[in-house]
């Protein structure tokens, strides 16, 4: 199991704890135990989805929501249709609106775009935020397929060490206004994420290979370089040796 899919597995875990003896869960959670980057993405998404449970029990439905609801399903079920009575119907609107706005700001973090004063740090937040693929497979040349059918940018050839990891999927982006493409692979259970943006969309990007380097605060390491016609940024959740061995 990647972190990929342990992150796919572990959004639907309930906050109670009720669902840790859950055999769908145990290879997810054991994995977040063991990997500092996932176990960090997990403490989060918890924290925002306990929030999001406690600012629902705080709604105070109207009074007589539960009695309109209850005529409405009962006028479903006889013959002649009944109508709810008029004053019920501002109650059942207003509930249902509060609802979608508190889920709307609740939300907001997790399906926000992702943003960065550079590309390197929209990688990096990006990795750091959790995402689903695009396309997976593990034949890159279909990935570059899927890519190029949406006018994404391809990467042209990647440094030797990756011909020793697996394929994943990929995703197309958008940043700053440009498309950007993603490219995800897996070796020993860490993930190398590789972004990939046309040079001609980013003019004053310098070309000079950047160093791996750890980010303390989200425990990613992430290096950047670049080539005739793309820049590339990877991001993994491995260690700075595992990413210096692929370059």
């Amino acid at each position: 199991m990647t972190n990929i899919e342990a992150k796919f597995v572990l959004s639907a875990y309930r906050t109670n704890g009720s669902d840790a003896q859950d055999p769908a869960m145990q290879e997810a959670l054991e994995q977040a135990k063991r990997d500092p980057a996932l176990s960090a993405w997990f403490s989060l998404d918890q924290a925002h989805a306990a929030a999001t449970a406690t600012r629902l029990q705080e709604i105070q439905p109207p009074a007589g929501l539960r009695e309109a609801i209850l005529a409405g399903v009962r006028a479903g079920q006889n013959a002649a249709p009944r109508r709810v009575q008029s004053w019920r119907r501002p109650l059942i609107l207003m509930a249902a609106a509060s609802i979608a706005v508190l889920l709307t700001a609740l939300s907001w973090w997790r399906f926000s775009p992702v943003h960065g004063a550079t590309l390197d740090a929209f990688a990096v937040n990006f990795v750091a935020r959790g995402f689903v693929l695009g396309e997976r497979s593990a034949d890159v040349g279909q990935l570059k397929a899927w890519l190029a059918a949406r006018r994404s940018p391809l990467p042209a050839e990647l440094p030797a060490g990756f011909a020793n990891l697996r394929a994943l999927g990929c995703r197309n982006l958008k940043y700053d206004g440009h498309d950007v493409s993603l490219v995800c692979f897996e070796a020993g259970g860490r993930e190398f994420h590789v972004f990939v943006a046309r040079r001609e969309d980013f003019p004053g990007r310098g070309s000079e290979r950047i160093a791996p380097a750890l980010d303390p605060k989200r425990q990613l390491v992430a290096t950047a370089w670049s080539d005739a016609h793309n820049h590339y940024v990877m991001v993994s959740d491995g260690s700075v040796e595992d990413v210096k061995r692929l370059l």
